[in-house]
């Protein structure tokens, strides 16, 4: 039986376990070892699965997962998106489509400190759904704009799926961050430019909440000093050299950390929760880190990254054409399974390909996060709809997806745009001297 078989059949066996609702960690780690002992021997076979958890879990760069989970974590319970988003109500809620702005600055801002699309999702909706009902949004733009503006904490640093992308493709975790500050900021100015346009045309859907002084304006600027404070040390500290990722990620926690008690939200059952919820986030990562590098290790064997990649420089197709129709492949893919396991699936396949082409890993690597973002609102997946329908019981399902699709199709003009564009991921990192 040939390599390209075995891994062929291999990768089948991997969505039929996917499918079968297997962890994914396991899923990745069961088809690497039984297609790593095929293709080679049981004796190393076995050996892998006892030294990559070691391997894994030892390794100090990886630290940088569990302490920004830890801040983002902190920052949850410090209550800073509710801070963010009166800050933003304030400034934008007196425009068409204002309140819905305003959610989607909060979850910019919420994104920059806490590096996750489901704690963003969650946060906001408590605080802006409830508001915009007040002043009589539509059900589809109010939760709408608060699943795809939780999309953002995965795109805006610092962001667990760019962790893992550097870590699978060995490209630095600190050029990564601040390749995703532009494209972060440019798409949720989008957005918001999708709210308004929205407002605009039928202005039933978003009716334009009470007007602020310009007074109360800079002086609700005090209320998200916590975030601005965070964002600053961290990427600033990145941006300058000041620290390494890991390093960032530390004073991060820590930052969070005092600005928490500064608050006085910390207690005994906040610290409790936060280290019981950064744990569980971090096992679940590392399992997944470890499948992944067992996973890697069957392909190689396999020969199937080289052959595809050899596949697509000889083809004679326009390399941008062929980072298209992988795009729309990724699109497709979202709709089925869940982004971390499209990632882990798909880099070792595409990233030697990526590289061949020509095309910059750091680039690609911001590209694929955005692609991984549409996935977060896509049906049937679509885990962001799920948890704002968790908030929201009186809301269908169907509504919900339906306030996606502005945000989504905003989302694939953007991929469009950073594929003809690539400077706009490029300019930061060249910058600091890439």
């Amino acid at each position: 039986m040939s390599s390209v078989l075995v891994g062929t059949l291999g990768i089948l066996l991997l969505f039929l376990l996917l499918a079968m609702r297997m962890q994914i960690g396991f899923a990745f780690a069961t088809v690497g070892f039984l297609g790593f002992a095929v293709l080679g021997a049981w004796k190393p076979s076995f050996s892998l699965m006892g030294l990559e958890p070691f391997k894994i879990g030892g390794s100090y760069g990886l630290t940088v997962i569990p302490l920004f989970v830890l801040m983002g974590q902190f920052a949850n319970y410090s209550n800073m998106g509710a801070e963010a988003y009166r800050t933003a109500h304030r400034w934008v809620g007196s425009l068409p489509g204002g309140l819905a702005m305003a959610t989607i600055v909060a979850s910019g801002c919420f994104a920059a400190i806490s590096g996750s699309s489901l704690a963003s999702a969650a946060t906001l909706g408590m605080v802006a759904i409830p508001e915009m009902k007040r002043f009589k949004y539509s059900d589809a733009l109010a939760t709408g704009c608060v699943a795809a503006g939780g999309t953002l904490g995965i795109l805006i640093p610092p962001s667990t799926v760019m962790i893992i992308y550097g870590i699978l493709t060995e490209q630095p975790i600190g050029t990564l961050f601040i390749a995703g500050v532009l494209p972060g900021v440019i798409l949720t100015l989008l957005f918001m430019i999708t709210i308004y346009v929205q407002a605009r045309m039928r202005p039933e859907i978003g009716p334009p909440g009470p007007r602020c002084s310009f007074r109360e304006k800079l002086y609700s600027l005090k209320e998200p000093w916590g975030i601005i404070l965070l964002f600053l040390i961290v990427i600033g500290g990145l941006y300058t050299g000041w620290f390494t990722p890991t390093e960032a990620a530390g004073v991060g926690a820590f930052g969070a950390f005092v600005i928490m008690f500064v608050k006085r939200r910390l207690t005994w059952e906040v610290l409790k929760n936060s280290l019981a919820q950064t744990t569980r986030t971090t096992a679940m990562v590392f399992l997944i880190l470890i499948g992944a590098h067992i996973f890697g290790y069957f392909l190689t064997l396999t020969q199937i990254p080289h052959q595809l990649s050899t596949l697509a420089v000889e083809a004679g197709l326009n390399c941008y054409i062929i980072m298209s129709l992988l795009v729309v492949a990724y699109m497709i893919l979202g709709c089925i399974m869940e982004g971390l396991a499209i990632m882990v699936l798909t880099i070792p396949i595409v990233y030697p390909m990526i590289l061949g082409l020509g095309f910059d890993p750091i680039w690609f690597g911001i590209m694929i996060t955005l692609v991984m973002e549409m996935s977060l609102i896509t049906p049937p997946i679509g885990v962001n709809v799920f948890i704002i329908s968790g908030l929201v019981k009186d809301v269908p399902m169907y509504t919900i997806f339906r306030g996606t699709v502005p945000f989504f199709l905003t989302m694939v003009f953007f991929a469009i745009i950073l594929i003809i564009f690539p400077d706009m991921a490029l300019f930061l990192p060249s910058a600091m001297g890439r």
